[in-house]
């Protein structure tokens, strides 16, 4: 028991200083980056915006459910098929709070490879979506544009509106409280921007660390029990090859978990002998599969959407797992002597204080619920 205690704390701390800074980069990119701005980069079929897409969703902290809302929304107002799918893949799969503690967990082999495989997952699903499944027409619901005929100074309003609106020549407030003043437009996006960072930090250590405190639990958990308990040579017989990676597939598909949380589970695994490309069919399938996620899609999409979706991530991990595989041996990376040592990369009392931090923040959740 001593020794799993020690285990635990050790693989809790090297994941609380990294997680801090992956929650706080995530955060800021889920507030300072505009809706708008996604559905005008998605609104149109062909390659490239499934591209953007996977781009665009990729450093996003949000889970396989997190992420439905979003994507419904861009799909409504305007997103194709094919760029909602990308976008629904790559958003879940991985993110930069998850990119931050599989390096901290997993080494930085595993925290490049990560994104890159999914980037890649994202893509390939969305050009199924966009060959197989394409709708003439299927732009979404394109809505008219209001903001034109809305802003106080278009050009293009008819003279009564003209009259009336704040930059009407007959008008004579005064220049700092005009709408049209630079200055109050430039202290107005001061302000803006300032409150969306705020609002950005909030999130990331309320809602987004809710979200995922549970699952990191219990990932750290098992990943302290298999470093205890299990005999390293266990399920290597079993981890490694195609049965292996097909054996994640099957676990990862319906299960519930974020591209964050699922890190430790992943470590994990690694550390009783699952072969890193197999790891990665878990990292690439368990974010971005559950029965949620699929049965909205068939709702919302239909049916051979949600199947070429299903598809692509299956087709696109396995693969995935068999090239990690096969750069791991060639390039004799030795991920288990990392996860050993992982440990002492980061001053232990700056890990202790985002521990804390983290752990006091997580109570609030349950402090509330009483």
């Amino acid at each position: 028991m001593k020794d799993f205690l020690y285990n635990l704390y050790y693989l809790a701390l090297d994941a609380s200083f990294w997680l801090v800074i992956g929650l706080f980069i995530g955060g800021l990119f889920k507030t300072l980056i505009p809706t708008e701005f996604l559905q005008r980069h998605l609104s149109s079929e062909g390659f490239g915006s499934i591209v953007k897409a996977a781009i665009l969703g990729a450093p996003l902290p949000l889970c396989s459910c997190g992420v439905i809302p979003a994507a419904m929304g861009l799909r409504e107002a305007g997103a194709s098929k094919s760029a909602t799918t990308s976008f629904l893949v790559s958003t879940p799969e991985t993110g930069v709070d998850s990119v931050f503690i599989t390096y901290a967990m997993m080494g930085p082999f595993m925290a490049v490879v990560r994104p890159i495989t999914a980037l890649v997952s994202a893509i390939t699903t969305g050009a199924l979506v966009s060959l197989f499944d394409y709708e003439e027409g299927d732009k979404a619901l394109e809505k008219p544009h209001k903001h034109e005929s809305s802003s106080c100074c278009s050009i293009e309003k008819e003279e009564s509106a003209i009259e009336d609106s704040c930059c009407a020549s007959k008008q004579t407030p005064p220049e700092e409280t005009s709408c049209c003043s630079s200055s109050h437009v430039e202290s107005k996006n001061e302000v803006s921007l300032f409150a969306k960072t705020i609002n950005g930090v909030k999130y990331a250590f309320t809602e987004l660390l809710d979200n995922i405190v549970f699952w990191l639990v219990i990932g750290l958990v098992f990943a302290a029990i298999v470093q205890t308990f299990v005999p390293s040579d266990t399920l290597i017989k079993y981890g490694s090859g195609w049965l292996g990676m097909l054996v994640m597939l099957l676990v990862g598909i319906p299960m519930y978990v974020c591209a964050t949380a699922s890190t430790p589970l992943a470590a994990g695994f690694l550390l009783a002998g699952i072969s890193p490309g197999a790891v990665i069919v878990f990292l690439l399938a368990g974010p971005a599969t559950n029965m949620a996620t699929l049965g909205i899609i068939t709702k919302q999409m239909g049916k051979r959407t949600m199947l070429l979706y299903l598809a692509g991530i299956m087709s696109t991990a396995l693969i995935s797992g068999f090239i990690v595989n096969y750069l791991v041996g060639l390039w004799h990376i030795d991920l288990s002597k990392h996860l050993e040592m992982s440990h002492g990369h980061i001053p232990e009392w700056l890990q202790l204080t985002s521990f804390l931090l983290l752990f006091i923040l997580s109570l609030r959740k349950f402090h509330s619920k009483n």
